[in-house]
């Protein structure tokens, strides 16, 4: 049976591997805000159990096994977060930090009734597939908006940072999945964005801010 810290891991393996593979040990220390020292002996721990392939200076990957292992954390977390949101009336900028200490449950009986319960959800509250019990998921199509053409019409599916002062931030202007952009004008001093939120709000955004806002067209 894997501990927290092991479960955090290879998590935080599976995630940074999704943009660069193999994983180095100081992007692992980052993540983790911890001692590339210590990364170094749980990933040799976790080597040793047969859930990580590590060769030294030159970075880590999961085994089937560690992604199987790493998949299923996913997505306990994430269906936790919808049952957070929808159920218990949290906010969706205070969800990840409660589905943190409830991803590490080991009861997959539990999930499976919760997944059930809650209808069988594909995303979670931010817009991130969920797995489902065989660890399977459909890519997320969208891009940033910060990428978008003037003039075109477009419906946010997801936010790449789930940051608190973010969500909130995109509270406050009225923007959350779903919500339908249509960009007027791209400033070109800043490349800070002048959209209309759901055909009504007139706002401009930074380009930090539409870099983590996901959308596809309308």
């Amino acid at each position: 049976m894997l501990s927290h810290s092991e479960e955090n891991y290879l998590k935080t393996i599976y995630h940074l591997s999704e943009k660069e593979s193999p994983v180095s040990t100081n992007a692992i220390a980052e993540a983790l805000n911890t001692k590339p020292a210590s990364v170094t002996d749980m990933i040799k721990k976790l080597s040793t159990k047969g859930f990580i392939n590590y060769k030294k200076y030159k970075g880590t990957t999961l085994t089937s096994t560690g992604n199987k292992e790493a998949l299923l954390i996913i997505r306990k977390h994430r269906l936790w977060e919808v049952f957070l949101l929808e159920k218990l009336n949290f906010n969706w900028d205070e969800v990840h930090e409660v589905a943190e200490q409830l991803e590490h449950i080991k009861s997959k009986l539990m999930i499976e009734r919760l997944d059930e319960f809650l209808g069988f959800p594909q995303h979670d509250p931010h817009g991130d597939p969920i797995p489902n019990k065989n660890g399977e998921f459909d890519d997320l199509e969208a891009i940033k908006l910060t990428n978008i053409e003037c003039k075109q019409k477009v419906v946010v599916v997801a936010v790449q940072d789930s940051n608190s002062s973010l969500l909130q931030y995109l509270d406050k202007m009225g923007i959350g999945i779903g919500s339908k952009l249509y960009i007027t004008e791209k400033i070109e001093f800043d490349q800070s964005l002048e959209i209309t939120i759901n055909d009504r709000d007139k706002k401009i955004i930074s380009a930090l801010v539409s870099e983590n806002i996901l959308v596809k067209e309308d």
